[in-house]
């Protein structure tokens, strides 16, 4: 096989894997498109081995995700992006790791964070039920 030849193939396999719309192995999954052995998901594209989540795209191994992007092996997290192995975050970017984040970006093994800032569990939770309201979440 010569590079032309790879090229090619590897662009129609691109190109078919981009309109391809159904799913597989999933059980109760509402306008959902390319998503592998999901459950119970709704609005959601490419999502594999993931559950109760809406409006995500390209997840593994997750559940209960909101409007989340990229996130691996993680739950309960809402509009987050490229996280993984993490739970209870909120508007997070790039964390591994970490439980109860809101608005951080890049942590890693962190806990009870606001931007970034380390918050005891007591006023983690008053600030975060505030901004939950006024951010409408």
């Amino acid at each position: 096989m010569d590079r032309a030849t790879f090229e090619a193939k590897l662009k129609a396999l691109l190109t078919a894997r981009k309109s391809a719309t159904s799913n597989t192995g999933c059980v109760s999954c509402e306008n959902c498109e390319r998503c592998t052995d999901a459950t119970f998901c709704e609005r959601s594209v490419g999502l594999v081995r993931s559950h109760y989540c809406k409006d995500s795209s390209d997840c593994t191994d997750s559940t209960h995700l909101a409007r989340c992007k990229a996130c691996l092996s993680s739950q309960h997290l809402t509009d987050c992006d490229g996280c993984a192995h993490s739970a209870y975050l909120v508007k997070c970017t790039g964390l591994s790791g970490c439980t109860y984040c809101f608005g951080c970006v890049g942590l890693s093994k962190k806990d009870f964070h606001i931007l970034n800032e380390p918050y005891d569990r007591q006023t983690y939770f008053e600030v975060t039920a505030k901004l939950t309201r006024e951010l409408r979440l």
